[in-house]
């Protein structure tokens, strides 16, 4: 095995000393009776599709389609500053607006424009716990009407520390300081499913799927509590620097906001195993010969 060159050495010991920073937990999730209570004081933004969104949404809310996280469609790769710009700018969004999101009550797509908004610099993002079908069924305030709002002067400052890429994630898998978490089902981390032409995962990635962040024991998704949290993370120094990755950095996004209300210092490799696993020159950890390999449908 060839001896790590010095640029890698460096960039490790530069993450090392990222891993040192240590953030208080934060409760960045908002119930939604706290939120009719402030429902003329914040930015809504409502993360669902135009259509469904023109049909009805919460009163007071803007539409931000989690769409438009995506740089290109299938990509997983984080939209650019300037289109960025110019949707918070119409949105009348800057940096310290008080923002709070919600979906259709899955909290994916409102996790993934949670870590975008963060990327870019946003200050005051919080995630409603719950979606759209919980806050009909409680007779909540609704809007048909989209609200007129004063431009922003937003210029967008990217928040490094919150995005991996596949460079950052290569020396994290080597890199003592860091841990590397594979938010995909099992079986995909097992090597039974893939979203690439390759199959297994990113080497020294242990296995934490998104869908242990989110409580659906009831009618209505939430957001687990912040003890079940901890319990799910407990095996994750608070020290380290963790990167996260899943098929196209979206269902990582819900390990993004736990993670950032239990203190971590963690960020989201937007591409993810569509990148990765993709790329014959970066290695893999493959499935045991006898997998059964079923290419994943997306």
């Amino acid at each position: 095995m060839k001896p790590p060159s010095p640029i890698l050495i460096a960039c490790c010991l530069f993450l090392s000393t990222l891993a040192q920073t240590a953030y208080a937990e934060s409760q960045l999730r908002m119930q939604p009776t706290e939120l009719v209570a402030n429902i003329d004081k914040v930015t809504i933004l409502d993360a669902r599709s135009p259509s469904l969104y023109a049909q009805g949404h919460i009163k007071n809310a803007l539409n931000f389609p989690v769409s438009w996280t995506f740089e290109t469609q299938g990509s997983g790769k984080i939209t650019k500053p300037g289109r960025i710009q110019v949707i918070l700018r119409d949105l009348g969004i800057d940096i310290n607006t008080p923002v709070v999101i919600y979906d259709d009550g899955t909290l994916v797509d409102s996790a993934r424009l949670f870590w975008t908004l963060e990327v870019y610099g946003l200050k005051q993002v919080k995630v409603l716990n719950s979606g759209f079908d919980s806050w009909i069924q409680n007779n909540r305030p609704l809007g048909l009407d989209s609200p007129k709002v004063n431009s922003s002067q937003y210029v967008p400052v990217i928040n490094h520390k919150r995005i991996a890429t596949k460079f950052s994630t290569q020396i994290a898998t080597q890199n003592p300081n860091s841990v590397v978490i594979d938010a995909r089902p099992v079986p995909a981390y097992e090597g039974k499913l893939s979203s690439a032409k390759r199959f297994g995962h990113i080497p020294s990635a242990i296995s934490i799927p998104a869908s242990h962040n989110i409580n659906s024991e009831h009618d209505t998704a939430s957001l687990q509590p912040l003890n079940e949290l901890k319990e799910i993370y407990k095996d994750i120094p608070k020290d380290k620097n963790v990167v996260l990755y899943c098929a196209v950095g979206k269902i990582s996004s819900t390990n993004y906001f736990a993670l950032r209300e239990l203190g971590y210092n963690v960020s989201n490799y937007d591409s993810s195993w569509k990148e990765w696993g993709n790329d014959f020159t970066l290695p893999i950890v493959q499935p045991k010969k006898n997998s059964i390999l079923l290419k994943m449908i997306r």
